[in-house]
């Protein structure tokens, strides 16, 4: 792999099942990566169909990714695939020198995320996981600015709130594919959705490690679909700090947008509150941010706010640094998530009968 200055970061994208893939690769060729190629194993996902669309002059490699996963031209591996997948794209990627950004879930099992560990150490490269509800919204960077600023003193719980539509808002409109309602082949509610929220507890509290203290998976309003954890919930707490996390499907038809997502961070001088894409029967748009302190309640702009983790992705690649998520936070923010589902009780129709986490 070669990384030189004198030509832009070569990236290329194997799995295009999820449309956070087009995230990651904007991000990355807006700030000066180069697609090269690209590579599915299921050309005709809607997702797949878009990349296509979107960039249309990246040649695919859908007969042969490994093509692509062993040019040594290519600097680094971005994947979507469906999240049962991920880890074996990440695990090939590393071991031909690549380095990888994967989308939440990076991985669905445990033994995978020891694989991954052990290759990353090998490999000397590293494996980002793209948590895109904090890398990507402006009033997340802005909280984590005011909490390192002791605005609202040492952070002693975070409260997340991540709930989702199941009326596919990332595909064009179209049905959720199969694999959505396959939890061995999504991970699980926990492993999926609330790994943005394990994320961000670990970051707002300063937290370096972590323990499941209890968790539940559930299946209330969908019995056709068993396999469909549509509520989740999560219990944490560090050496320093608790959490409780919250996760579901039922986003109701008549909210403007996919879901109410929420933080609440609470320090020992005030509290921050981040309602994250809507303001319900408030504010237009997304991103707002409240924050209470000792001199009073107040809104705070996020307009301005630069989001820096694709370009600190492209300088982790040419330098070999980890700037744009320490190596061991990812680590710890998916141990965590995949612990969590493992050991959750399940409830209502949602079966047992899943490998996920394990």
């Amino acid at each position: 792999m070669s990384s030189s200055t004198d030509r832009p970061v070569r990236i290329a994208a194997v799995g295009l099942d999820h449309a956070h893939i087009f995230g990651q690769i904007d991000g990355l060729v807006r700030n000066g990566a180069e697609l090269v190629g690209t590579a599915t194993d299921d050309p005709e996902a809607s997702v797949a169909l878009e990349v296509r669309r979107r960039w249309p002059d990246a040649p695919t490699f859908d007969d042969d990714p490994s093509r692509l996963l062993e040019d040594p031209s290519v600097d680094l591996v971005v994947t979507a695939a469906v999240p049962a997948r991920r880890g074996r794209i990440a695990l090939q990627a590393l071991h031909a020198g690549k380095n990888v950004v994967a989308d939440k879930p990076g991985c669905t099992t445990l033994a995978e995320l020891d694989e991954l560990r052990a290759a990353v150490e090998e490999s000397g490269r590293f494996w980002s996981v793209t948590f895109s509800e904090r890398f990507e919204v402006p009033c997340v960077t802005r909280a984590g600015e005011l909490v390192r600023e002791g605005r609202i003193g040492r952070v002693v719980q975070t409260l997340g709130l991540g709930p989702h539509r199941v009326g596919s808002h990332l595909a064009g409109g179209r049905a959720r594919p199969d694999w959505f309602y396959q939890a061995d082949q999504y991970g699980g509610i926990l492993a999926d959705i609330a790994s943005h929220q394990i994320d961000q507890f670990l970051w707002f509290t300063g937290s370096t490690s972590g323990e499941v203290v209890a968790s539940t998976v559930a299946n209330y309003a969908n019995a056709e679909t068993p396999g469909l954890q549509d509520f989740g919930e999560v219990m944490l707490r560090s050496e320093t700090a608790q959490g409780y996390i919250r996760c579901d499907w039922y986003t109701p038809d008549g909210l403007p947008t996919w879901g109410d997502g929420r933080l609440m961070v609470l320090g020992t001088e005030g509290y921050l509150e981040l309602r994250k894409y809507v303001d319900i029967a408030g504010r237009d748009g997304g991103n707002h941010l409240f924050c209470v302190d000792r001199d009073g309640t107040n809104y705070v702009d996020c307009s301005e706010v630069e989001l820096t983790y694709y370009a600190d992705l492209i300088n982790d690649v040419r330098n070999q640094t980890t700037t744009a998520c320490p190596q061991e936070h990812t680590f710890e923010a998916m141990r965590l998530a995949l612990v969590a589902q493992r050991d959750a009780t399940v409830r209502g129709h949602a079966t047992s009968s899943t490998d996920a986490g394990r």
